[in-house]
């Protein structure tokens, strides 16, 4: 279902959020390292968590996917892992997982083994210059296509310290996070800039805490690790507030949308999508396990998306339909995701009515009292692009067409599906 026609009709209904892929992705990672069978469960098999589950059979351990006994859309994996990580195959297909890519390097490095790792769409040009600087530091061997992938790495990840920059992208401290308990002595990772979404590095050592590896921290300057190792775990995905927002946003803009499967003390740092619809005025109500979003009246206000990028083209949604003017920041980092966000979210949302100006770090939204709609829209081939359309044009005056749209396979396949138990009329197009 590439191509999509959504007709006017505020959403309204039940529906369970899908788990968390961040939280997925490192939990199979930790599984694939322990000795012995871990158990994962309630996962959404996306594109993304395929390629990590790839990844880890790579290395070496045996992954069975089974249908979850909770919920039918999701599936329980069972992990065999044989305490060290070894190599079924060379090559490594990332897909468009910049997770996967960058929490596998240093994985396939604690081998000793020569790995090559591909991917496709956005994610060959994405930043990896903090691991060449380590790999030149560290003498290790490497081959790159002008720093774009494919990638081929050879040699061994030792203990000792490494120093990162924390502003470019978090994943590569979670990488090393996830490798250096295993490789043979005492580590050191220091940062030597703010780390920006700190919260997915929180996230790291909860779910490595789960399988029995601990990290000692300053804070966000620096982490200590020991040699360990993983053990096996029966872990259950809590979930996940970066696709749950999409779901708020279409309740306050609707009628009355509940979400279940939301843990309130989750370390998500997409849970800030809460407390930012509560101070434009959207009225979310939380028990234990669920949320309820009911249609409000909604006002502008200031955005820091430092620790929250993924959120801000369904945030920009809200913020085009809010009195007065929202001025969002520090999202900069949005412009090397599977496209460039900032420039999507304005050019499609402004197609529907909207009045967006892009600045080098984030968007201004003025608010308008409604969406025209009646035009073609693009997802730039990028899940939450296409999701924050789908939820825009349920309150246009007029029918969308939104191409591109199989995009939400990459982090949320059953989108659609669930769209449609919410009521929301989308029918495919004919691509003639």
């Amino acid at each position: 279902m590439d191509k999509v026609k959504i007709f006017p009709g505020k959403l309204k209904g039940k529906i369970h959020v899908p788990t968390s892929k961040s939280q997925t992705h490192r939990a199979i990672l930790c599984a694939a390292m322990a000795e012995g069978v871990s158990k994962i469960r309630n996962v959404v098999l996306s594109e993304d968590i395929s390629a990590t589950i790839e990844a880890a059979r790579a290395f070496g351990a045996e992954v069975a996917e089974t249908e979850s006994c909770k919920n039918g859309k999701l599936s329980d994996l069972v992990v065999s892992g044989k305490g060290y990580l070894g190599k079924t195959r060379k090559t490594i297909d990332c897909a468009e997982s910049g997770s996967t890519l960058r929490f596998s390097i240093p994985l396939a490095l604690a081998t000793g083994e020569e790995f090559e790792f591909v991917g496709r769409g956005k994610l060959p040009e994405r930043p990896m210059d903090d691991y060449y600087r380590i790999f030149k530091e560290k003498g290790i061997q490497f081959e790159t296509d002008g720093g774009k992938l494919p990638l081929t790495v050879k040699g061994r990840l030792e203990a000792g310290k490494y120093s990162l920059e924390g502003n470019v992208s978090s994943q590569f401290v979670t990488g090393l996070l996830l490798a250096l308990p295993i490789a043979g002595g005492p580590s050191e990772i220091a940062l030597k800039s703010p780390l920006e979404s700190g919260n997915y590095v929180d996230i790291t050592i909860r779910v490595q805490e789960d399988f029995g590896v601990k990290v000692d921290r300053d804070g966000y300057n620096s982490f200590s690790i020991e040699n360990q190792s993983y053990r096996p775990a029966d872990v259950e995905m809590e979930g996940d507030y970066s696709q749950a927002a999409f779901w708020m946003v279409a309740g306050l803009i609707g009628e009355k949308v509940e979400m279940e499967g939301l843990k309130p003390d989750s370390l998500q740092g997409d849970r800030a999508a809460v407390e930012l619809l509560r101070r434009m005025g959207g009225r979310l109500l939380e028990t234990q396990g669920s949320m309820t979003a009911e249609q409000s009246s909604m006002k502008s206000i200031e955005m820091d998306a430092s620790d929250c990028p993924d959120i801000v083209p369904i945030m920009a949604v809200a913020a085009a339909l809010a009195e007065g003017t929202t001025t969002i920041t520090n999202a900069e980092r949005l412009r090397y995701k599977e496209s460039d966000r900032l420039k999507a979210t304005r050019e499609e949302l402004n197609k529907l009515g909207a009045m967006i100006v892009e600045t080098e770090d984030g968007l201004v939204v003025k608010g308008v009292e409604t969406l025209r709609g009646g035009v073609k829209v693009w997802s730039h081939n990028d899940h939450r692009i296409a999701m924050a359309l789908a939820v825009a044009s349920t309150v246009c005056q007029e029918p969308v067409v939104i191409e591109g749209m199989d995009a939400i396979r990459k982090s949320y396949p059953e989108f659609v599906n669930d769209f449609k138990e919410l009521g929301g009329e989308i029918h495919e197009c004919d691509m003639g």
